[in-house]
């Protein structure tokens, strides 16, 4: 690494140098506050140590001046006139480290290995975001449709306050999406984001994940263990499908949001919480609550600011472009040469129901992707439900006979139902039925 030294003692500046040379590293040095500056302006360093009494300059004030500079910059604070309170104040104007003098070579070389570490760490964690990137596609959260305009404009003018906020909506909308969105534009936006999904673990388990456990306070807790509240302190807890979360735990959660407090199963003592709660279901949580699963107080509690995602075929006007921004990822990352839909898909992508929303149009898409075998994706490469296109033009009240429109409707329920018997059911109708309509209208 490139070190500079930030000292106006001679003596320390050498000393210091040896140190840092001996481990391999390169320096140089600046002898007051306008020399380091000018020296960081001029030349690339990894690291400055920099003396908290710098001949007439204060050293946190150089400090929040190279930091100004060069936000990602590790600067190392030390000097003989060391206390707590100074080296906490350094430390929250954004110091790396902090070292009192007089110090030996191996205080100079551990902490430079510090930094190598922490560099080391900082360049795995870009590269593996750089890994994720390529593996999944890029977020769009634009809308050309006014009702999803209107739900994103709401929710980030909310991400700027602390306010808790109830994302609604069917599956595979992009709920979690845009929870890390609003996370992101957040004034909580370096702390964590961490998930809990309520449905995910029995009740008991759930709660010792969530609000965290002492040693032996149910069989396998063989450790204490914090929980998702602390691992998320000063961020955002993320609770995803709350509807489906167990109702002897809606009271403690209905604590921490009123009163910021919580304890750990099998532990008397209540700890604060500094944590923003953003909460998600595809459930009717009214309809929840009128049916007793739900607390009514923990319900309203929640929903502060509720912002509600249209599913996919509420959206017609986004469909071609998340259509086309999959198209173009898939084909990127799969190293195939795909430049567009073929006009059947097209159609058959605007007539379908998408009951699977984004999460279906994307395993659509990565699907047909794979099988496709031109320069475009044809109605071959999409799943079965596809296959007989729907014709837009044929809708209730259109000019169109009785047959071709009981016709229509019996392809899309069948495109969307799990299976024959799951079709008959929602036509309010038996399976023979069914058969005898699709055999009559040529469907089978």
């Amino acid at each position: 690494m490139r070190i500079l030294i930030a000292d106006d003692e001679p003596a320390i500046r050498r000393t210091t140098r040896i140190a840092i040379e001996t481990a391999g590293h390169s320096a140089a040095e600046a002898p007051n506050g306008l020399r380091a500056l000018k020296s960081l302006e001029e030349e690339n360093f990894d690291a400055v140590l920099l003396d908290l009494k710098l001949g007439a300059d204060d050293g946190l004030e150089v400090l929040a001046k190279m930091l100004k500079a060069q936000p990602s910059l590790a600067v190392v604070m030390f000097t003989a006139y060391a206390n707590i309170a100074t080296a906490v104040e350094a430390m929250r104007r954004g110091a790396f480290d902090f070292i009192p003098k007089p110090f030996t070579p191996d205080q100079i070389r551990a902490v430079l290995a510090k930094i190598e570490k922490a560099r080391v760490l900082e360049t795995r964690v870009k590269s593996l975001e750089s890994e994720l990137s390529r593996e999944a596609p890029p977020i769009d959260l634009d809308s050309t449709e006014p009702s999803t305009q209107r739900a994103l404009a709401i929710a980030f003018k909310a991400a700027e306050t602390p306010a808790s906020i109830l994302l609604l909506g069917p599956s595979g909308t992009g709920k979690s999406v845009l929870a890390r969105e609003i996370h992101r534009r957040s004034a909580q936006r370096d702390a964590p984001f961490v998930t809990v999904s309520c449905p995910s673990l029995s009740r008991e388990l759930l709660e010792a994940e969530l609000f965290g456990h002492v040693r032996g306070s149910f069989t396998g807790a063989v450790t204490d263990a914090f929980g998702k509240v602390a691992a998320a302190e000063g961020g955002t807890l993320f609770l995803d499908e709350i509807g489906e979360l167990a109702l002897e735990i809606q009271p403690r959660l209905l604590r921490l949001l009123q009163e910021r407090e919580y304890e750990r199963v099998g532990e008397n003592k209540s700890r604060r919480a500094n944590v923003r709660v953003i909460a998600a279901t595809n459930r009717s949580l009214l309809d929840e609550v009128k049916a007793g699963r739900f607390r009514e107080d923990l319900y309203y509690r929640l929903n502060v600011i509720s912002v509600v995602l249209p599913g996919l075929n509420e959206r017609p006007g986004d469909l071609a472009r998340y259509a086309e921004n999959y198209r173009r990822f898939f084909a990127a990352r799969l190293s195939k040469k795909i430049s567009t839909f073929s006009p059947a898909v097209q159609s058959a992508f605007a007539g379908y129901r998408w009951p699977g929303n984004l999460r279906e149009l994307r395993n659509v898409i990565e699907r047909a992707t794979i099988l496709a075998s031109g320069e475009q994706i044809e109605l071959c490469d999409l799943p079965e439900e596809f296959g007989i296109p729907a014709d837009p033009a044929i809708a209730v009240g259109a000019r169109v006979t009785l047959d071709a429109l009981e016709a229509e409707h019996l392809r899309r329920i069948l495109a969307v139902s799990r299976n024959l018997d799951d079709a008959a059911r929602t036509l309010g109708i038996d399976p023979a039925t069914l058969y005898r309509k699709r055999q009559k209208l040529g469907l089978l």
